[in-house]
């Protein structure tokens, strides 16, 4: 696995190995023994897995707080998309600042979004799928967002016209209007 530190320190692009032969490829997305050697101890209880059926489709700019914040490996598995991270920890030296990563089944990326940052993805083709692990069970209570089109962070989508929105992301709060629940002591 090739582990690639981004301009966001703990926001990691993880490159899995793949193995092939005539028949296709084989890759392990996720090996627990081999992570916690170099360094990344997390336990995963929940996959998710999306499909969005248009190109220019939004989700996010999500987070769930504590006590049930999530550490999320994201993946796409079909399609292409750009992935968006964004420091959402209070007193972080990249407060405010995000990472923007193209994921496609053809370059096998993954990117790990620690607790304490915003996450958000825009479908590049058609009928796209994004498979992605959580550290903790999705807590409608603690769920929040932040409006993907905040002034304040101008993050670039790369989009060709308006997004698909949902209608709580169309609706979600400017960033200005919310006090992160996280801190840099221990991200929560």
């Amino acid at each position: 696995m090739e582990i690639e530190q981004t301009a966001l320190p703990g926001v990691l692009i993880l490159t899995p190995k793949r193995f092939g032969d005539d028949r296709g490829w084989f890759t392990e997305t996720w090996n627990a023994g081999r992570m916690a050697e170099a360094g990344l101890k997390l336990d995963f209880v929940q996959d998710n897995h999306s499909m969005s059926a248009q190109p220019g489709t939004l989700r996010g700019l999500h987070y769930q707080a504590p006590p049930r914040a999530q550490d999320k490996l994201v993946r796409c598995s079909r399609g292409a998309i750009r992935d968006v991270a964004v420091d959402f920890r209070r007193g972080s030296a990249t407060f405010g600042q995000w990472v923007a990563v193209e994921l496609t089944p053809a370059n096998g990326r993954q990117l790990l979004v620690p607790k304490g940052f915003l996450h958000g993805f825009v479908t590049l083709q058609p009928d796209t799928e994004v498979q992605y692990k959580c550290t903790d069970l999705y807590a409608p209570a603690q769920d929040g967002a932040i409006r993907w089109d905040d002034p304040d962070l101008a993050i670039d989508w790369g989009l060709q016209g308006p997004p698909v929105l949902s209608a709580k992301d169309a609706a979600a709060p400017l960033w200005r209007d919310v006090t992160s629940p996280f801190t840099m002591e221990g991200g929560a």
